[in-house]
């Protein structure tokens, strides 16, 4: 299967639950994986920044992703997240992971230092160069600080061999659609913004990387699907019903608001690491609301 297949549809962000004493809760951990491959999606991403990454050690990370391929059962492709803002230590998590199985690195653009476009040329190319898998890249400056234009994602994508795809979460439509245009035939693009994704397939995407997916795998990924078939009519009731969860999920702190969802499903326990806290009050409030209105129902 070739990676644009591979990366056609639903690929799915995963939590990273917590026990109490905030060690991996690796029983949960099982769960949410059913939960998301009998919904439906066609492919996991272990380790993104929606499993809270920047607070979880080498030997966990070595330990989730063994345990994950473990649970897979090669019912899904797996793709893991390799990211930061020191490019040698990146390298050094490439070479030193689990990455035999996995079908591609997806690999978060440097946070914090705001490097120049030619900064995060080279950073990617150097990872590249590096990754025994294609590397995908991920554009999240509302979470970085820093864009990466399409000019600069472009050339990644035409002069660096292994750099194999983006997921693009700009939120600039704009720049979404000079990206399709511009970017070489088989370079894979999927959108990194659930409330976006029916557009963006519609200019072209070949999928999603969800946080949606996680509490709502069956919806968002048959949405998904029908976008896909170019079955816009059928996808937007979808896309509609699932708008005020978007809003919800994001509005105080991702990976927050999901976990709220999924501690509402039964799914895994509401607890995160320091700094992200659980979400407020008033907010666990109008989950539960929604969540009384729409009755999803967990499918592990």
């Amino acid at each position: 299967m070739s990676l644009r297949d591979t990366l056609r549809g639903t690929g799915v962000a995963l939590v990273t639950p917590f026990a109490a004493d905030l060690k991996v809760d690796f029983v949960s951990l099982e769960k949410v994986i059913n939960h998301v491959i009998d919904g439906g999606v066609e492919y996991i991403v272990s380790l993104g920044t929606t499993g809270e990454t920047p607070t979880i050690e080498k030997e966990e990370k070595i330990e989730i992703i063994n345990f994950t391929f473990e649970k897979v059962k090669g019912r899904v492709p797996v793709v893991v997240g390799v990211g930061g803002n020191n490019t040698k230590a990146c390298i050094d998590d490439l070479n030193q992971l689990p990455l035999k199985d996995a079908a591609a690195v997806l690999s978060a653009a440097p946070y914090y230092s705001k490097p120049s476009q030619e900064g995060i040329f080279q950073h990617y190319k150097a990872l590249a160069e590096a990754s025994p898998k294609p590397l995908i890249l991920y554009n999240v400056p509302g979470r970085t600080g820093r864009n990466m234009t399409a000019a600069t994602t472009v050339r990644l994508a035409n002069e660096v061999p292994n750099i194999a795809g983006m997921k693009e979460a700009s939120g600039d439509m704009q720049q979404c659609m000079e990206i399709m245009r511009d970017k070489p035939l088989d370079f894979v693009v999927v959108s990194g913004d659930d409330a976006l994704a029916l557009s963006q397939i519609a200019c072209g995407m070949h999928g999603v990387i969800s946080v949606a997916a996680n509490s709502f795998p069956r919806e968002f990924s048959e949405m998904v699907r029908l976008c896909l078939q170019n079955d816009f009519k059928s996808a937007r009731s979808y896309h509609y019903s699932l708008l005020a969860a978007y809003d919800l999920l994001f509005i105080e702190n991702n990976p927050a608001g999901v976990k709220a969802f999924m501690t509402e499903m039964g799914l895994l326990q509401n607890y995160l690491r320091l700094p992200l806290t659980p979400v407020s009050d008033g907010l666990l409030k109008k989950i539960r609301q929604y969540l009384e209105v729409t009755q999803p129902q967990p499918v592990a």
